[in-house]
């Protein structure tokens, strides 16, 4: 572990838009540096998005939240929170500097170590930061790793994009990447409740936390693996399509299967827009559409 004193990484803003910067650094937290406004920040988000998600995220994550004991007083301590983690389901979280490589990501969720950001965004940017911070790694990405099923499916999807870099190649980590955003970062469940949010995007945007659930805009399609796969997806606005899995046992058992023939298969299938509907979809709701970009997927 790098001891010396952490880095700020962020994406650089350039004519062409914002470039993404990657470190591999895997650093101390260095909790005593945190400023007032650092905490303030924090404070500010948790309480506005813990109220907002009350009935609109699954129990689950607000659980596990709440038995991370985590709270609006001040930045949590890695240390502490890893003490609860690694008693419920074994994972570790580690403090980085910023955006890691893509098998340095994967090599970590395989061994069960969640990389989190351990700087926090300004003030000035609590609305909207262009890259993944504490606020949203740690709200948003940890306290599912405290639900059983969900600890697995992070462990699962790592260990299959270190084969996929290593073995696949190119394509095959598309497919994955898809798969991630449509899940982990912009998913819903269903449940009896209705539909809930699970995925960290959402959870950790009051906006999308709104959008996603109660707009008439964009589809709501039940949860197809390779469909996902196929899909492109938006990363400068709210998305065109949410997916909408049954159940967390639902997750790892789309992963329990071996990729290699999907991958195959994949590659000579077209990618699907991000604001299609096909016909054999289960659609819970066709988006009106509004507002969308013509241009933009990825």
């Amino acid at each position: 572990m790098d001891t010396t004193s952490p880095r700020r990484v962020e994406h650089q803003h350039t004519d062409k838009g914002y470039v993404p910067v990657y470190t591999t650094a895997v650093v101390e937290q260095p909790w005593d540096s945190y400023s007032s406004d650092d905490h303030a920040t924090w404070g500010s988000l948790y309480r506005r998005q813990r109220e907002l998600l009350v009935g609109r995220a699954c129990q689950e994550f607000l659980d596990a939240q709440d038995a991370m004991g985590m709270g609006e007083q001040h930045i949590p301590r890695f240390d502490q929170l890893n003490t609860i983690l690694q008693a419920a389901t074994g994972w570790t979280l580690i403090a980085v500097e910023g955006l890691l490589p893509e098998l340095d990501f994967f090599e970590h969720l395989a061994n069960r170590r969640f990389p989190v950001t351990w700087w926090i965004r300004r003030p000035e940017q609590i609305d909207y930061i262009a890259e993944p911070d504490l606020f949203h790694d740690l709200f948003g990405h940890v306290p599912l790793l405290m639900e059983p099923r969900f600890a697995d499916y992070m462990q699962a999807y790592g260990a299959g994009g270190v084969r996929a870099a290593q073995q696949f190649g190119e394509q095959a980590l598309q497919n994955l990447t898809r798969l991630y955003w449509y899940t982990v970062e912009f998913g819903l469940i269903n449940t009896a409740d209705g539909l809930r949010i699970y995925g960290a995007g959402i959870v950790s945007s009051k906006g999308e936390s709104l959008y996603s659930l109660e707009s008439a805009a964009p589809n709501r399609i039940g949860f197809d693996l390779q469909r996902i796969m196929r899909t492109r997806y938006r990363i400068d606005t709210f998305q065109k399509t949410y997916f909408v899995i049954d159940s967390f046992e639902q997750l790892m058992a789309a992963t329990a299967v071996d990729f290699a023939p999907l991958y195959a298969g994949l590659a000579e299938a077209p990618a699907i827009a991000a604001g299609a509907v096909l016909a054999d979809d289960r659609v819970f709701q066709r988006g009106s559409g509004e507002g969308w970009s013509s241009e933009g997927d990825v």
